[in-house]
């Protein structure tokens, strides 16, 4: 059995199909982890959503922000787009909905020794944090409420955690590392508003860094994959695999294979469907 770990499909349909092609993935003997954000921008959303529901058995999906921005859409929450109204119109969009509001934001396998979540792990939790933490907002999502829950999400983000904060300041902040983290201070408050590339620039006039090269960043044993940082693209260290490679933005799709002594990296040029 062969694991591959893909990044931001974000409706890419036709090349995640080439993809999969390529590393010959056999959804009967293989397993597949989906870093997040499936959906949004590329043109076969709804396409992308059916085949990933149709081998759910052969699956490991984490939530992105656009998969929340897309389950708050559905339900009135937040306007809709033309990439997603296929999705919003379906027959089977309830279903679609449903299954992707029960799914985590953080997946590991200890075995493996890697963890995915779709921006990554907080740099004020340790790993027994991250697991606590994704199963409280788990736990919103998929309960009798989460409709209310959701519109309070979408309210002013808590850039840094505080145990002692409201219930929904904490659970804001939860959300937001776990779907919409790059940049970190020193102290590890989060920056939301940069999106480009870790430069000299935002390091060092503006104090910042990657979330993962926080100075006060807990220890965490197992490797990070993550997506959502398509401007960093593919990066890897002993502590962290990116695989957000843009390709919605012109670049490509990428997958790692998990399963051997180092990554094996396959990639296709994006097809815009």
């Amino acid at each position: 059995m062969a694991v591959w770990a893909i990044g931001d499909i974000q409706g890419c349909f036709d090349s995640f199909q080439e993809l999969l092609t390529k590393i010959a993935f056999n959804p009967k003997e293989d397993e597949l982890w989906i870093a997040g954000d499936l959906v949004n921008r590329g043109n076969k959303s709804l396409e992308t959503l059916n085949y990933l529901y149709s081998i759910k058995d052969s699956i490991k999906v984490i939530l992105g922000n656009h998969d929340i921005a897309l389950i708050a859409i559905y339900h009135g929450i937040k306007k809709s787009n033309a990439t997603l109204d296929p999705i919003i119109e379906a027959p089977n969009g309830k279903e679609l909905i449903d299954w992707l509001r029960h799914q985590p934001f953080l997946h590991w396998d200890y075995t493996l020794g890697y963890a995915m979540a779709h921006a990554g792990i907080s740099p004020q939790f340790d790993f027994g944090m991250a697991i606590t933490y994704s199963a409280r907002i788990e736990k919103k999502l998929q309960g009798r409420n989460y409709k209310s829950w959701l519109r309070h999400m979408f309210k002013v983000n808590s850039n840094k955690f505080n145990s002692r904060a409201s219930s929904m300041d904490i659970e804001k902040y939860i959300l937001s590392s776990f779907t919409r983290m790059r940049f970190c201070g020193d102290d590890g408050r989060l920056d939301f508003k940069q999106k480009g590339r870790p430069t000299e620039l935002k390091v060092g006039l503006k104090g910042l860094k990657p979330w993962f090269s926080c100075p006060t960043r807990k220890n965490i044993s197992m490797k990070i994959v993550f997506g959502h940082w398509s401007t960093l693209g593919y990066y890897q260290d002993t502590h962290v695999l990116s695989l957000d490679t843009g390709c919605l933005w012109g670049g490509s799709l990428t997958a790692a294979r998990l399963d051997v002594d180092e990554p094996i990296l396959v990639q296709v040029r994006c097809k815009k469907g």
